[in-house]
């Protein structure tokens, strides 16, 4: 594992990734994606619908097996693991700013798969990519003070400049984001997701769907944009419910306020993609040429 800052800080990471790889364990799903899954039928499992997003992506990335891909934002190596395992692809990278996610990986021991605990920004590619994938990484990048101060698509931008040069003009990119749309009415919603920001995701905010097409460019090509609102409410709630099963376990082991703050934190979700206040976006990227 090689150690080496987007907005959220690396301590603003661990905050929100390395409360303990176990903790996280019981209420995911078996190989814990911390991102949004996509229901297709609305009748799977939360195994099932998070299979289902790494195929759309892996589609959107026109990924082969002989392919070499670049995850971004890995998280604790789920869609690595699709990658490697189910997809047999031979070369299958990817970043995180969270050492227990990166040790996480490291325990699979996914053949094909390398990994780096280091910040976007200062990755320095070993090689150029055939292909980009990143799920819900970009919400890290921009503070709230900074989207008031209207620097986001700047930022966004940035990032989008800077990835597309770690691929070949033509190159698709599988990128996924949870999205803000509608601002709650009431001081209590405020409050909840304030205390979501502030408390369990330090240091981001996610952005708003325009924002990233109008960052896209110049460097990529929007292909297709699949929203899947309904998607990650079902996934949050499924969360929600795993969570609750655990709530003595919980308590015992990690103390009454980690589970106080992780049970407001995902009903508050469970509101927000209820009521539309956030949503989840999957675009097809393609570098343009």
């Amino acid at each position: 594992m090689l150690r080496l800052v987007m907005t959220s800080t690396q301590r603003d990471i661990q905050v929100a990734y390395d409360v303990s790889n176990e903790f996280f364990r019981l209420w995911l799903d078996e190989n814990m994606h911390y991102t949004s899954a996509s229901y297709l039928t609305g009748d799977e499992t939360l195994e099932q619908a998070q299979l289902q997003k790494c195929k759309i992506l892996y589609d959107y990335a026109e990924m082969t097996p002989d392919k070499s891909v670049l995850d971004i934002g890995c998280g604790w190596g789920a869609n690595l693991q699709y990658l490697a395992l189910d997809r047999g692809v031979k070369r299958a990278h990817g970043i995180t700013l969270s050492p227990e996610q990166g040790k996480e990986i490291d325990e699979r021991k996914l053949p094909g798969v390398k990994t780096w605990v280091v910040d976007y920004k200062d990755f320095q590619p070993p090689e150029l990519y055939d292909a980009l994938i990143s799920i819900e990484m970009v919400d890290h990048l921009v503070s709230p003070a900074q989207a008031r101060e209207g620097k986001a698509v700047e930022i966004y931008r940035t990032y989008f400049d800077k990835v597309a040069k770690w691929v070949p003009p033509g190159a698709c990119f599988g990128f996924q984001a949870i999205l803000r749309n509608v601002v709650p009415r009431t001081r209590k919603d405020l409050e909840d997701l304030q205390f979501t920001a502030d408390i369990i995701f330090p240091g981001g905010l996610n952005p708003r769907l325009e924002e990233l097409i109008m960052a896209a460019h110049p460097s990529w090509e929007v292909l297709e944009v699949r929203t899947q609102r309904e998607s990650y409410g079902k996934t949050t709630a499924e969360w929600y419910r795993r969570l609750q099963l655990h709530e003595t376990t919980i308590r015992e082991k990690w103390g009454d306020q980690v589970y106080a703050d992780y049970d407001r934190y995902l009903s508050t979700c469970v509101r927000a993609f209820d009521r539309h206040w956030s949503s989840d976006v999957q675009m097809k990227l393609r570098r343009v040429r």
